[in-house]
């Protein structure tokens, strides 16, 4: 999306201009089975997702997360069932459904804000506002001084930022993440999940988060979804406030177990 709307800076000095919040979108999977013709995943699971909400997706190692994720991007079409957004039949790829995976998939020979501009070039914007909105998104993801940088010239983390600016950029209204932080270190992954949170807050898209690590979807979700055993074992409401200091509440505790346990099974 190409608008936007102007704050000023603490001081009052500088108009900084921030992209304006995008509409959401709602996911929905109705008896759907998903996978390849000669090997299911997932059989007959219903899901909804609805608009604005973070949505994160837990289970096993082959489980079906990622065929989850690519049937929704509309990368795998379904074997029966049906695959919608906004109740429309999902076919194929769509530019307001972003997809972020652990490898960066940055272009190497393009600097970061290169990287950012691509899909605004794509959208037609000028090479001006392209460049504008590209600078906005690195200053938001705190890589306004590496803008000029090409990837192999920044940490893995700062990699995982300029990818994360590059999907929400074009202002997308649903982004699907496939455990983008999985090949981070504790330290770094905790950091890009404090950014996510804040770059995302207001955004008003969906977001769809597979991961393998149960305190980080119990942080970023809204709900959570279990997958084993081929189905989606459940989904549950995942208590609030979100903050890393709730990890002893007793609702939090519950929930924690449960997916544990889902996990073993």
């Amino acid at each position: 999306m190409s608008t936007s709307s102007e704050t000023r800076t603490s001081t009052g000095t500088a108009p900084v201009r921030e992209p304006a919040p995008v509409r959401g979108t709602r996911l929905t999977l109705r008896s759907a089975t998903l996978g390849r013709r000669d090997a299911t995943a997932l059989d007959r699971i219903d899901l909804d997702v609805a608009p604005g909400e973070i949505l994160t997706v837990v289970g096993p190692s082959g489980c079906g997360k990622s065929t989850l994720l690519r049937t929704l991007a509309g990368l795998l079409p379904p074997l029966a069932g049906t695959a919608e957004q906004d109740g429309v039949r999902i076919d194929e790829p769509a530019a307001d459904r972003a997809l972020v995976f652990q490898e960066d998939a940055l272009l190497p020979w393009r600097t970061l804000r290169a990287n950012v501009e691509l899909p605004l070039a794509i959208q037609g914007l000028s090479r001006g506002e392209r460049r504008r909105q590209a600078e906005s998104w690195l200053g938001r993801v705190q890589l306004a001084d590496r803008s000029g940088q090409l990837p192999h010239h920044v940490s893995g983390g700062q990699r995982q930022r300029a990818q994360l600016a590059r999907a929400l950029a074009p202002g997308p209204r649903a982004v699907l993440m496939d455990e983008p932080f999985g090949a981070l270190d504790a330290q770094t992954r905790a950091g890009m999940q404090d950014l996510l949170v804040e770059v995302l807050h207001g955004s008003g898209a969906t977001v769809v988060f597979v991961t393998h690590d149960v305190d980080e979807a119990l942080f970023l979700g809204d709900r959570v979804a279990l997958l084993g055993s081929g189905r989606l074992t459940a989904v549950r409401e995942v208590p609030r406030p979100r903050e890393r200091t709730a990890h002893d509440d007793p609702a939090r505790v519950a929930l924690r177990r449960e997916v544990l346990t889902s996990l073993s099974t």
